[in-house]
């Protein structure tokens, strides 16, 4: 707790308790790397729209790969399958006791500030994200970028029903009803559940998980500094 009340909770929160930049307690975080004739190494990054950690690391993934040149891999996942196949509860964040609970929203409040994004939390909550993460894989892989970024916001910046089949078509833009009847398909549908079992087997049980060349796994957008530089030791030993 600081001076002011302001109260942090983990040793890695110090950089917001003395309101100092990330780069102070991780010096390597950030600075230029040169990639030439490096070996290229892959971060995956599991994740749901459901879940306001992932937004928050997945406004930062593009950066994190450029800044590591590492291939970034993204991929969906029905969070509340996963859940249910490690035993967890359907929602873990309602669980909590009411001070950890303000005490999270506190925190998504400073990464997001830290991170320079829009947040707030969703009157609607949680959400059902099946369609659209079904949307997401029905696309053609060029458009699903945007498509992710522009839901993503819908949800945690704007406060929009990402599971209402309107809002969905604005946010798929063109041929929006093309894509809303592939997600009654069942190559879509196994698309999603394959993409599952996938994130179970790869040990995640949460968003946003980062897996950094199949071997490091880390959980939560505020790992993004260990992931970055587990990145560069495998790279620069490579």
């Amino acid at each position: 707790v600081t001076e002011d009340g302001a109260l942090f909770w983990g040793q890695d929160r110090l950089p917001f308790a003395f309101g100092l930049p990330l780069s102070s307690f991780f010096p390597s975080d950030f600075a230029p790397k040169d990639h030439a004739m490096q070996t290229p190494h892959t971060i995956e990054l599991y994740w749901d729209f459901s879940s306001p950690f992932a937004y928050l690391g997945s406004t930062q993934a593009e950066a994190v790969a450029e800044r590591t040149g590492a291939k970034l891999e993204l991929r969906p996942m029905l969070l509340g399958a996963v859940f249910k196949a490690i035993g967890q509860v359907d929602v873990p964040l309602a669980a909590f006791s009411d001070a950890k609970k303000m005490y999270m929203l506190k925190d998504l409040q400073r990464w997001a500030a830290h991170y320079g994004v829009p947040f707030r939390w969703p009157s609607r909550f949680p959400m059902n994200t099946v369609k659209a993460l079904r949307a997401y894989l029905a696309l053609p892989e060029a458009r699903r970028a945007a498509f992710r970024q522009a839901t993503f916001r819908a949800y945690w910046a704007e406060d929009r029903d990402i599971s209402d089949d309107a809002v969905l078509r604005e946010l798929i833009g063109e041929g929006a009803d093309e894509i809303l009847a592939a997600t009654q398909t069942a190559p879509i549908k196994q698309g999603l559940f394959a993409a599952t079992e996938r994130a179970v087997s790869a040990g995640v049980f949460g968003a946003p998980t980062w897996i950094v060349d199949g071997k490091e796994l880390y959980w939560g957008q505020d790992r993004i500094v260990l992931v970055e530089g587990i990145s560069d030791r495998i790279i620069l030993c490579a």
